[in-house]
């Protein structure tokens, strides 16, 4: 049965979301979770029942927000840098962290060290599309980029839709302004030359391409993927408040959003980002899921779950040998 490292103190909302999260992914799946963090706090929220499956690793200090990544590398009592540590010694398979995106990023890499042939690792997210999801990649993780490490991201994202998300051939997609391979600045130019070489690119896609279902992989730089990440977040908040708004504006409005009640609520889970738990971070030895500083219970149960399912496939592996093949 799997180990996860669990930093149970670090995300914004304290350890009480976190261990309900926990919880919830044990109610439907067993796994052996280790809690890091301070157990006399954490212990008092785990049913009896599920007490067999908790571990404890003992942490007292959180690694804050505004705080510098770099800095938790001298940290070594904070309960991310201890939860990354126990997947370096082989105690945990997996760990999933609310917490400082950066510096789990920063330990990931220095710690764990990265994949053979792998530049630099990065962060992949779902996003929701008319029929399904569409991976996004890099979010966050290079906010500068050269061609060969969106080329490596391309080579990341497709083993991940094809070992992960069981995609056979994932329609693999470049970020541009255009879709007519002339578009593009110098690195996207230069990128799409590259990618070429992979059987499943279909060329350039724009910003809209997420949602259309057109394409399962996208690939651009950290700069530009975070910026996408976070005005998604905001338009669908704004788009469910302006319903709620106008509802209220009549008697035959509510009367409308009673019927269609089902329609909404089926929207809602469709778009939440809730719903998809964390984002993996590709390229680096073990498995790292980074999730969001605001995640609910719900968020963690589900990345959980994704951090389960990459543990169970051959991800790092085929990534190593799909890379070996194109010698970067």
């Amino acid at each position: 049965m799997i180990n996860i490292a669990i930093d149970a103190m670090g995300g914004d909302f304290g350890e009480k979301p976190i261990i309900q999260g926990v919880v919830e992914a044990l109610n439907q799946k067993p796994f052996h979770a280790i809690l890091v963090g301070n157990s006399k706090l954490l212990q008092s929220q785990i049913p009896k029942h599920l007490e067999q499956y908790i571990k404890y690793e003992e942490a007292d200090e959180v690694f804050l927000m505004n705080e510098n990544a770099t800095d938790v590398l001298k940290r070594k009592e904070t309960t991310i840098y201890k939860a990354i540590e126990l997947v370096k010694t082989g105690k945990a398979q997996a760990v999933v962290s609310a917490g400082h995106s950066g510096a789990s990023m920063s330990l990931a890499t220095l710690k764990l060290g990265r994949l053979k042939n792998v530049l630099r690792p990065a962060i992949a997210t779902l996003m929701p599309n008319i029929s399904g999801k569409t991976l996004l990649l890099d979010v966050g993780a290079n906010a500068d980029c050269k061609s060969e490490n969106l080329f490596q991201f391309a080579v990341m994202g497709e083993t991940y839709a094809k070992e992960v998300m069981k995609i056979t051939k994932p329609r693999l997609a470049l970020l541009s302004n255009g879709e007519e391979d002339c578009k593009g600045n110098e690195l996207t130019k230069e990128t799409h030359r590259l990618m070429k070489k992979l059987t499943n690119f279909v060329g350039n896609a724009e910003g809209r391409d997420i949602f259309n279902g057109n394409i399962d992989v996208l690939i651009c730089d950290g700069f530009s993927g975070n910026i996408i990440l976070k005005s998604c977040e905001g338009v669908a908040g704004a788009i469910f408040q302006i319903l709620k708004d106008e509802i209220k504006q009549s008697l035959l409005s509510k009367i409308g959003a009673i019927l269609l009640k089902p329609c909404f609520y089926r929207l809602k889970k469709h778009i939440d980002w809730q719903e998809y738990g964390g984002a993996p971070l590709l390229g680096v030895k073990g498995c790292v899921i980074i999730s969001h500083g605001k995640s609910d219970s719900r968020a963690i149960k589900n990345a959980i779950f994704q951090a389960i399912n990459f543990s169970q496939s051959q991800i790092n592996e085929v990534i190593e040998n799909e890379l070996e093949k194109f010698n970067t």
